[in-house]
């Protein structure tokens, strides 16, 4: 792999990657399962910190590991094989092309809105239940394009992220300040009036009280949005054998990236509950909140520009998960882990079939057309995997403290354990009240242990 990154075209891939649809879509679920908008600032301020406390752990482990395939690699190294393996085929069967697939749809939900006949037409193909419909083949369109710009070479990718990522960026600074400035009446205090008093309206029949059980689960079912809209940061990683000087560039990269993200998520949701009611936050059309407050702010103009602002914001999040994910598939091609096809670059120095492989089986998910499934789906096995990365950096400390550490996590132990205890609260509360968000993840990480033992015979058998 040639260097070819430096650390702003890290970043980009950072926020890029992070800066999907959950920001304009998840607090609308937010307000209806809690009720409260001192709760959704809380929920978010909890995702930002352990955001940014797992972004200082892997810092450590890539500062020690400075290899392509990342979190993989990091995992391989530390508790072995079948671990690093069981990540790779959750990355391949669900995480990175489930988190491409949901992003790619709300892509096409969002150029429904700008051109209704999209909303309007008539499925497709229809089976029961199971339908195409014109929105999924504008998601599956997206991936097919955005993976074919990146089999032209690492720089046709970093210029599109660059470019996308830089535009999202600027418009999200321009929606906030722009929402500031013309705010006819700030509802703030309003929203969060209702302190740690907490209520439940799923349905629009009327807003409930809720306590105990109830209220932990709403907490999970919360956070389910704000994760999915934090996560993929740790792409970077993925690509860390095509960044300069590695072992310091993707620390910096992931640390400024994720807070600046956070920063922008928490001045948005402000937004939200500066401008809308609880009322036209929690039942926003089809969970459209941005739209709805851009809406209020500009009239109908601010719909139409809210819309393309999320459709560049999708844009360029898809681009950098394909751009990345696919060094991971390769890496682990490599060690005999997946299909031997997956090796080989290009001649433009980029792991091309890898890409087409991603890229494909991303689309097939795009066609259950769920995106509110397919984030469910992500979002528990995700933690359970930053869970289990960040875990590793205490045991490299414990039990490998002579290796050499460039860059040593920011207030260790503390760091660690302020994610490890967040996420064991998202798991444990998930597992427990909201167990329909579980156990799908669950079952395709179990599936992987017999593909692994499979493979392992395989290979002894040629061996």
């Amino acid at each position: 792999m040639k260097r070819q990154l430096n650390l702003w075209d890290a970043v980009m891939i950072v926020m890029g990657s992070m800066i999907g649809s959950g920001i304009f879509i998840v607090s609308s679920d937010m307000m209806r399962q809690l009720g409260s908008g001192y709760w959704v600032i809380v929920v978010w301020l909890l995702t930002a910190l352990a955001t940014v406390a797992a972004a200082i752990c892997y810092g450590e482990l890539s500062s020690m590991y400075p290899k392509a395939g990342g979190q993989y690699a990091y995992l391989t190294e530390i508790f072995g094989k079948m671990t690093g393996f069981l990540y790779g085929w959750s990355l391949f069967t669900v995480i990175q092309t489930g988190t491409i697939a949901a992003v790619a749809v709300a892509f096409g939900k969002f150029t429904g809105y700008i051109i209704p006949a999209l909303n309007d037409a008539s499925p497709i193909f229809q089976y029961g239940t199971f339908m195409i419909t014109w929105m999924q083949i504008v998601a599956i369109g997206v991936i097919l394009l955005l993976t074919l710009v990146n089999t032209r070479g690492i720089e046709s990718g970093k210029i599109v992220q660059s470019i996308f990522t830089s535009s999202k960026i600027i418009a999200l600074v321009v929606l906030i300040l722009g929402g500031l400035y013309l705010m006819k009446s700030n509802l703030f205090a309003e929203n969060i009036s209702f302190g740690w008093s907490s209520f439940q309206n799923l349905s629009g029949g009327g807003w409930q009280s809720i306590s105990g059980g109830v209220l932990m689960g709403g907490i999970a079912a919360a956070m389910v949005g704000s994760i999915f809209s934090s996560v993929a940061w740790e792409n970077v990683t993925f690509v860390s054998g095509e960044i300069r000087d590695p072992k310091r560039n993707v620390v910096r990269a992931m640390v400024i990236g994720t807070s600046l993200v956070m920063v922008l998520y928490l001045l948005c949701n402000y937004i939200y509950l500066a401008a809308l009611s609880r009322d036209e936050i929690a039942f926003a059309a089809n969970d459209r909140v941005a739209i709805a407050a851009a809406e209020k702010l500009l009239g109908h103009t601010g719909t139409i520009v809210m819309a393309i602002l999320v459709m560049i914001s999708t844009f360029g999040c898809v681009n950098g998960i394909v751009l990345s994910g696919a060094r991971v598939f390769q890496t682990m091609a490599k060690d005999g882990l997946f299909l031997k096809q997956a090796v080989p670059n290009n001649k433009r120095d980029v792991p091309e079939r890898s890409l087409w492989l991603q890229g494909i089986w991303a689309s097939v998910l795009c066609l259950s057309g769920q995106y509110g499934n397919l984030l469910d789906m992500v979002s528990f096995v995700i933690v359970i995997f930053y869970m289990i990365t960040v875990l590793g950096v205490m045991y490299q400390r414990w039990k490998r403290p002579d290796l050499e550490r460039p860059y040593k996590a920011f207030l260790y132990p503390l760091s660690p354990l302020i994610y490890l205890v967040i996420g064991t609260l998202f798991c444990v509360l998930l597992i427990i009240y909201k167990p329909q968000y579980t156990w799908p993840g669950f079952i395709l990480v179990l599936l992987g242990v017999p593909v692994y033992y499979w493979i392992n015979k395989k290979k002894s058998k040629v061996a």
